[in-house]
């Protein structure tokens, strides 16, 4: 009997110690790579490898270390990773490419610079933006061997149509890792629309393929399962997002930026109750341009009262900028407030909810790729449907809420006309 003649329970695949082999283990330069059985195919030859699926599923893991092996297998290789819009290194792949050398000890073959790494053979891995390239600019990757594409599903088609001739040396690999949003994203169309391209290897993963799937996860992950199937379907199982014009925000956008100094920020937080999550985020305007943008979030379901500090310190400046919370707990405000942070409740009052969404969408919203959750609340949150006749109704649902609740409260006073202060470049 063959490994896929086996009834095996989701997310207790990857060991199993059958031959046939769920983990491939690879020894090169005194190294072991494990590979999840999902990623096996991906370690063969092919001009083409791509990985899509939901969230948790390893899919940047298995490509960072995939880099690295062909990095020690090919001296002087040559290796772009590139996504549609960089405007800083902090959220590319060089951190986790870093962190896996750091993680193998490699430090002595792998020597990491300031925007790039150096690889065994005097070879090279660099990251770029698409959107810093044209069908000139982009000649000067022609000698590279090979690219990987982070976010693909953000690439756009001129992007990706420029992208695709531009490796043309022998051996020549292009990798793209996403998870789905729309089917007529380029790089859906490219790889799922139809017939493949020759010598493309294509794979599903999710996160009961990951055998390192962390409980963190798990407990997200079953907390959207049980709330609400469709955030789940597009955000757990790699399925495209549903659109739908009870969908209340359509004004934001996922973008890498920097943060400016002098920022001036805004902080908002929402308690968690029962299974609910308790929320930090941290925002700050620009009003010449009318945006609006979120660079940080802290997001942590049962979070106990006395680890509550502790969540919020992930976001710099926390104990230093005001904070503007939900007022139904003061009791939780007063003790947050006696470990250091300056922290009220937000005003409320009548209307405050339909005045607070009103106001976020008259910006432009500009979300940091590492707040997930913010993008996700922004993707569903949405107003009430009648069942029976599909009507929209001028009702808003009370779910996908905690991070937009965090935001309102914490731009409760630029709302009022207080404190309608820019950042200062």
């Amino acid at each position: 009997m063959t490994f896929e003649d086996q009834e095996v329970d989701p997310g207790v695949q990857a060991f199993a110690s059958l031959p046939g082999m769920d983990i491939l283990v690879q020894k090169e330069v005194e190294v072991f790579f494990e590979t999840p059985r999902v990623f096996a195919p991906l370690l063969h030859p092919g001009r083409y490898k791509a990985a899509w699926g939901g969230r948790g599923s390893g899919k940047s893991h298995f490509m960072a270390e995939l880099l690295i092996r062909k990095c020690l297998d090919h001296p002087g290789l040559r290796w772009a990773c590139v996504r549609e819009i960089q405007k800083s290194l902090e959220q590319s792949a060089m951190r986790l490419i870093k962190d896996k050398i750091e993680a193998y000890s490699l430090g002595h073959l792998f020597h990491v610079m300031e925007s790039e790494i150096r690889t065994p053979g005097n070879g090279i891995i660099i990251f770029q933006g698409m959107q810093n390239h044209n069908a000139n600019s982009i000649k000067s990757l022609e000698g590279y061997n090979g690219c990987w594409v982070e976010e693909a599903h953000s690439l756009s088609k001129s992007s990706w149509s420029i992208l695709r001739p531009t490796f043309r040396e022998p051996g020549s690999e292009i990798w793209a890792t996403w998870n789905p949003t729309n089917r007529n994203d380029p790089i859906d169309e490219f790889f799922r629309g139809g017939e493949l391209p020759p010598r493309a290897i294509v794979v599903e993963a999710e996160w009961y393929d990951n055998p390192w799937f962390p409980p963190e996860l798990e407990e997200e992950r079953i907390y959207d399962q049980r709330r609400d199937p469709d955030r789940y379907a597009h955000v757990w199982a790699g399925k495209y997002l549903q659109a739908s014009q009870a969908r209340v925000f359509r004004n934001w956008k996922v973008e890498d930026f920097e943060t400016p100094k002098g920022a001036r920020f805004f902080f908002g937080a929402d308690w968690g109750y029962a299974e609910d999550p308790t929320v930090l985020v941290r925002c700050f305007l620009d009003h010449a341009k009318k945006r609006l943008y979120v660079d940080r979030e802290a997001y942590q379901l049962h979070c106990e009262l006395d680890k509550i500090p502790h969540l919020f310190d992930k976001i710099p400046g926390a104990r230093n900028w005001p904070i503007r919370a939900d007022s139904a707990r003061p009791d939780t405000i007063s003790f947050v407030a006696n470990r250091g942070f300056n922290i009220v409740g937000a005003d409320k009052g009548p209307r405050s909810v339909e005045d607070g969404i009103e106001f976020l969408k008259s910006w432009d919203i500009i979300v940091h790729p590492s707040c997930q959750h913010t993008a996700d609340e922004l993707s569903f949150y949405s107003w009430k449907v009648e069942p029976k006749t599909e009507d929209i109704l001028p009702i808003l649902e009370d779910k996908h809420n905690h991070v937009i609740d965090s935001l309102r409260y914490a731009l409760e006073g630029a709302r009022k006309g207080q404190s309608m202060i820019d950042y200062v470049d």
